[in-house]
């Protein structure tokens, strides 16, 4: 089932459009309007011990349009905004950023970081190629959808608007990618957007 989930929302995803993200400061937020809540992947799994919760978390690199386009058009939306901060932790994290980043007991870094290149193309995280591949290749953007025991419930890799993210988000949110195929969901579902 898990393939079948993959390959419907790969191909949804990848109709639309692909790759996306930026750093977490939005034009939202430079405005005073409501933004996601981002977190480091370190504060969500803290977050995770007090209160579980799903994880999202926004593979992104700093040279890639599409993820500055999702950050700008998909997470600055109302209902999206509204959505993740009520039923996800929300993690911007840098595909290719220098962070020492601790999941499941073990210690990932990017050992090929570049800080003259920290803001072009540098060496790929170690994590990403844990959490973000799909068939074994990595895109930008890539949302990455976790369960509250941070098992990788789905990579999700491709630029998506508000209407194409928001019956992903509330397919995982829900569990019902434990019991409905994901194009019966997709028929089935009525937009809030």
């Amino acid at each position: 089932m898990k393939y079948s989930i993959l390959l419907f929302i790969a191909v949804f995803a990848f109709s639309q459009s692909s790759c996306t993200a930026q750093d977490s400061k939005t034009e939202a937020s430079k405005s005073g309007k409501a933004q996601i809540n981002w977190m480091t992947m370190e504060e969500a799994q803290a977050a995770q011990k007090k209160e579980p919760r799903k994880l999202m978390v926004d593979v992104y690199t700093k040279w890639c349009g599409p993820c500055k386009m999702m950050m700008s058009n998909t997470f600055s939306h109302p209902k999206i905004i509204e959505f993740i901060n009520e039923n996800y932790y929300a993690v911007k994290f840098n595909a290719e950023g220098a962070e020492e980043v601790t999941y499941k007991g073990k210690v990932y870094t990017n050992p090929s970081y570049n800080e003259a290149k920290k803001n072009s193309r540098n060496g790929t995280h170690q994590l990403t190629g844990v959490i973000a591949p799909v068939n074994g290749r990595i895109a930008y953007p890539t949302i990455v959808y976790f369960d509250e025991n941070l098992e990788v419930i789905q990579a999700v890799q491709g630029y998506l608007k508000p209407p194409q993210i928001e019956p992903i988000l509330k397919y995982f949110a829900t569990d019902s990618h434990k019991t409905i195929p994901w194009p019966d969901y997709q028929k089935g579902f009525q937009s809030d957007i």
